[in-house]
């Protein structure tokens, strides 16, 4: 190949490097100033609300004694669902990963992420015909047996249309994410690492605490906080499964709700303050979510040194 054309393919290629380059920062910006574009708006639309009299927003003491029992609702609901999905997405990854023969391993990571493509209104009425009556008898073993716990105090609901019922199906939800995501990592776990603690005598479990957990920590965490925004953040499910009312100790009794239900029961007939209260609400959702991953890019960032990827 001559000196020319050597200089032509190198043109060619910075040129390529360039394109890529720009359109890979090009990319990112767009993203950052949509993520702007909704906080603002967000923010202008629910300014009225702010500055209203108190006394002219739902429950008439001001928009913060409307709003922190739906947040309240809203993060025990999420925390519900990642109490449930977390260990069983995790046993679920390891399972696929390390342990299961090579075709039960595929076959079961495609139904896993068959679950991930199901519509949230599909969960919402599986949970609401039949994960809600079948949770009845248990609610009343509970407040039978438990309700001096708070959280199971009775009468328990008779539909079974709970805030705990809203989690369990969160968790349904969450599980394709969590498990997906972790067994990615798992898989890419550095073979060295696991057959060097094999050579060592280690049992397979403690090869997988030694090496693989370790390596994965970052990407289970998030992993984690992927599926929490997806808990934060479900709407139809929850509408559907959960007899909404006041904030209530009891996971059991008809009760409680959650931010994105109350704007999705709420907005198709609210107007002027009212809607602008739905509003801010989903502004207050906004900022716990962007919090949760700031939160979540500290922790990764804080234990990736001590991870097998460097």
């Amino acid at each position: 190949m001559t000196t020319n054309a050597l200089r032509r393919s190198g043109s060619k290629g910075q040129a390529g490097d360039k394109i890529f380059s720009g359109a890979a920062l090009g990319a990112g910006i767009l993203i950052l100033v949509t993520l702007l574009a909704v906080a603002v708006f967000l923010l202008i639309q629910a300014l009225p609300t702010f500055t209203a009299d108190p006394t002219l927003v739902s429950g008439g003491e001001g928009f913060f004694s409307y709003i922190y029992p739906i947040v309240i609702g809203t993060v025990i609901a999420a925390a519900i669902a990642l109490l449930i999905a977390t260990p069983v997405g995790i046993a679920v990854a390891l399972f696929i990963s390390h342990y299961a023969p090579r075709k039960l391993a595929a076959g079961l990571g495609y139904v896993i992420d068959l679950l991930a493509a199901i519509p949230s209104v599909i969960y919402g009425a599986w949970g609401y015909l039949v994960l809600a009556p079948a949770l009845v008898p248990s609610f009343q073993w509970l407040t039978a047996n438990l309700g001096f716990i708070p959280i199971f105090e009775g009468p328990a609901s008779q539909t079974g249309k709970t805030i705990l019922t809203a989690g369990i199906v969160l968790a349904v939800m969450v599980l394709p994410i969590i498990t997906s995501l972790s067994r990615e990592i798992f898989l890419q776990t550095p073979k060295l690492h696991e057959e060097a603690a094999l050579a060592l005598g280690a049992t397979r479990w403690e090869m997988i605490t030694m090496s693989v957990l370790p390596f994965a920590r970052p990407g289970i965490i998030s992993a984690v906080m992927l599926g929490l925004g997806r808990a934060l953040g479900e709407t139809m499910a929850v509408a559907l499964v959960l007899s909404t009312g006041s904030l209530i100790p009891s996971l059991i009794k008809s009760g409680n709700q959650t931010i994105a239900a109350e704007i999705a029961l709420n907005f198709p007939e609210a107007f002027g303050l009212r809607l602008s209260e739905l509003i801010a609400a989903g502004l207050v959702l906004f900022v716990i979510t962007l919090v949760v991953n700031l939160i979540a890019r500290a922790i990764i960032a804080r234990h990736k040194e001590f991870s097998g990827a460097n």
